[in-house]
């Protein structure tokens, strides 16, 4: 593991930021290729910036050390910040249109993307047995305290279930995932192969009036946040091997005010 020079990073760090705080689109830009030079696994989040700002190529997803990052961070605050702050309320969503389509309850749930199990306590009554998984330690010791789960998980999600050898599931969540994913196909097609035949996957997306991605099917947002097509959602499902079942637009959380869309889609796996 190569060595980072911590006060070079967090140098052109800093100087990437204020530049792009202040409009200089181009030296932002050249400031956060300096980043990326200095810490090529990409901590700070550099290439999803520099995507946001509308240059270079989009990721396939955000840096694995990034989203760890970012959540072993933000650990301790993550459920006043999201729920309270943000009016997050995409678990309780899921529940409600789970039950309004007469679906379950289930012996076996996996959620991706567990974090401090919010969707583990949103649907722990419908579920016998939980699995939960997340990239970050310090999210996964919240959610172990709880006592929701039976068996969690630190690992990146999409490794985890090409790795994965247990029992397959008759539910898949994944409530708070697709915003650090561009490209779909590695998660749909691994939530397929752990998936029972007519098993369930619920997830949540971010999305995009349909002008502003200009004929891509995914894109980095302001909020350096993945937002994808409904068209692409659909695309890949089927591509993977689900049927659609439902598919409701709603708000993910607010942002500075501003109501967040996207889309809360519940499929069955053919």
């Amino acid at each position: 593991m190569t060595k980072i020079d911590e006060e070079a990073l967090a140098e052109a760090y800093n100087r990437a930021l204020a530049l792009e705080k202040a409009g200089d689109v181009d030296a932002a830009v050249k400031a956060y290729q300096e980043v990326l030079a200095l810490d090529p696994e990409d901590h700070g989040g550099a290439a999803v910036r520099i995507a946001a700002m509308g240059r270079g190529d989009t990721p396939p997803k955000a840096p694995d050390a990034y989203v760890e990052t970012l959540f072993d961070q933000h650990a301790e605050v993550f459920e006043d910040v999201l729920v309270e702050q943000l009016g997050y309320a995409v678990p309780m969503m899921v529940r409600q249109r789970l039950q309004a389509l007469g679906l379950g309850p289930f012996k076996r749930l996996l959620d991706l993307g567990c974090g401090t199990g919010l969707t583990g306590e949103a649907l722990r009554d419908m579920v016998d047995d939980l699995t939960g998984i997340d990239i970050s330690e310090n999210m996964v010791e919240i959610a172990h305290e709880k006592e929701v789960y039976e068996t969690l998980y630190v690992a990146e999600v999409e490794d985890f279930l090409e790795d994965n050898d247990d029992e397959p599931f008759d539910i898949v969540t994944a409530t708070d995932v697709l915003p650090y994913l561009g490209a779909l196909e590695p998660l749909f097609f691994g939530t397929a192969e752990n998936l029972l035949p007519g098993g369930i996957f619920a997830f949540s997306s971010e999305t995009l009036p349909e002008e502003t991605f200009a004929g891509r099917a995914y894109m980095v947002n302001a909020k350096q946040r993945f937002a994808h097509t409904e068209g692409y959602v659909r695309d890949r499902l089927e591509a993977t091997g689900f049927e659609l079942i439902d598919i409701t637009n709603i708000n993910v959380r607010m942002e500075e005010g501003q109501p967040t869309p996207g889309h809360l889609v519940i499929a069955r796996l053919k």
